[in-house]
């Protein structure tokens, strides 16, 4: 489904490189992926301002969602631009920040708490594949939604480089480390997450960006052949408060000076990337 509306041809299922198997092809279904996470990041991270809604309102980019059955309605499309961005803040506020909202984090989805071990493992992840998570307009969790799409972006994009360096190893081990991050973190939860989100949303915006994050989900799991995958999330209303588990961050020293060691290796650049572009 996503596939066809977003030209992406998934050439190779098991993200091997036999010899029948055209690497610029695979590489741009990287970047046709990678794109379709950056978009979902824009939506979720915080609330949308007005050049990322006017992109979105693009005929093209309409078009290419409406083939996905993503159809906005009249709220969205007929609005003036400046009082939709207010009124998609208020419905953001009202939905993820407001007490008795849904707080697109993993740790809140998973525990019922912020910062607990989701948070911390994240953390790890982003370090050891040397980026750090910068600030946007507001400062937010390492395991919230849009950081963790934005992650999976961040190494799509890696991916296609270093099939265009043709350095297929590279590539493969890139491939295991979005599995991987699948199966420990965003795979736990996004797709309850996006059902319950669906289920709670007035506005046709989020409602419809929601059903996009949860068929999309789907898709990948089913793409990367991550077979008994536990939705832990469930789509509950009310998660239930776990015992605490962390309340420090077990990487972080007692005074508070030192900088945890990063690993530069995974990055083959030997720098840190920041990880802060969070719209399209």
């Amino acid at each position: 489904m996503l596939d066809a509306a977003f030209t992406i041809e998934r050439a190779n299922e098991s993200h091997t490189l036999p010899v029948d198997i055209d690497a610029d092809e695979l590489r741009e279904e990287c970047l046709a992926r990678a794109s379709i996470y950056r978009l979902l990041a824009g939506v979720f991270v915080e609330e949308p301002n007005q050049a990322f809604l006017s992109a979105i309102r693009d005929p093209t980019l309409l078009g290419q969602l409406a083939a996905v059955d993503v159809r906005f309605e009249s709220d969205f499309l007929a609005t003036d631009t400046a009082e939709l961005v207010e009124t998609l803040a208020c419905e953001y506020a009202t939905l993820f920040a407001s007490s008795g909202g849904f707080p697109p984090v993993e740790s809140v989805r998973l525990t019922g708490r912020f910062r607990q071990d989701p948070n911390f493992k994240v953390t790890r992840i982003y370090r050891d594949a040397g980026f750090a998570l910068g600030k946007g307009r507001f400062e937010v969790f390492a395991d919230q939604l849009g950081v963790e799409l934005l992650f999976v972006a961040e190494l799509l994009e890696r991916c296609a480089a270093a099939l265009g360096a043709d350095q297929h190893a590279e590539y493969r081990c890139l491939d295991k480390d979005i599995k991987r991050f699948w199966t420990q973190h965003l795979g736990l939860w996004v797709r309850g997450y996006s059902r319950l989100i669906a289920r709670a949303s007035n506005h046709s915006f989020y409602r419809e960006m929601a059903s996009l994050l949860g068929g999309f989900a789907a898709e990948e799991i089913a793409a990367m052949n991550l077979k008994r995958l536990e939705n832990l999330d469930m789509g509950r209303a009310v998660v239930p408060k776990s015992e605490i588990q962390v309340e420090l961050n077990p990487d972080e020293p007692v005074c508070g000076g030192c900088a945890p060691a990063i690993d530069r290796s995974a990055s083959g650049a030997g720098s840190v990337h920041t990880l802060h572009d969070l719209r399209l």
